[in-house]
């Protein structure tokens, strides 16, 4: 059955065929099929990648050493597809990819997407001190990057730290820096996105 459902994608001969083949395989939800949700990344057919995400983050953490393996370097598009999945899986396997990509991806779109899943990943599943070590990683790179020249990038930053400050062992740095953004960034859309984030932190 899914190998009929994948020979559909790989079949297809238009986008809407491509769409359509793509949402019986994510519905299949059978892991066998996560090698070629992860190929339609690189088709360059946007709504296909969108479902294939979905059916990727229904998966969930089965796909994440496939997602890790296939990440393409060549293919910012398929690049920002694979680490938004990540980032909603939220597995900490992901950490190191998400930390390199943030810091120093070429493509805005890509370390956005990275940023806003540092601070979310489920922490939990480590083991102390492991899980210390790595929030403590994922704390660095997300007060390194909310210094960007590029806004966009400084305002994924400050999402990644409101989700990350719901941790109350690094709130007190986390504050401390929305508070020096808030008084020094020269971009208005970031300043809004301070504030919220502080109000939804209580403060």
């Amino acid at each position: 059955m899914t190998d009929e459902l994948i020979r559909a994608v790989t079949l297809a001969q238009t986008p809407d065929q491509m769409v359509t083949a793509v949402q019986n395989l994510a519905a299949a939800k059978d892991p066998a099929a996560i090698p070629t949700l992860i190929a339609v990344f690189g088709y360059n057919n946007p709504p296909a990648a969108v479902v294939a995400v979905a059916g990727l983050i229904e998966l969930g953490e089965i796909a994440v050493p496939q997602l890790l393996e296939q990440i393409d370097d060549y293919n910012y598009g398929a690049r920002a597809y694979s680490i938004r999945t990540l980032a909603a899986i939220a597995d900490p396997r992901a950490l190191d990819v998400l930390i390199t990509v943030a810091a120093t991806d070429f493509a805005p779109s890509v370390r956005r997407a990275a940023a806003k899943g540092l601070g979310s990943l489920h922490w939990q599943q480590l083991k102390l001190p492991d899980s210390q070590t790595a929030i403590n990683r994922a704390l660095d790179t997300l007060l390194f990057i909310s210094q960007d020249t590029d806004w966009s990038i400084r305002y994924a930053a400050v999402v990644g730290l409101q989700a990350l400050a719901k941790i109350t062992d690094v709130q007190q740095p986390i504050l401390a820096r929305l508070q020096t953004m808030l008084a020094t960034d020269s971009e208005k859309a970031v300043r809004a996105r301070i504030q919220l984030a502080r109000t939804n932190l209580g403060f």
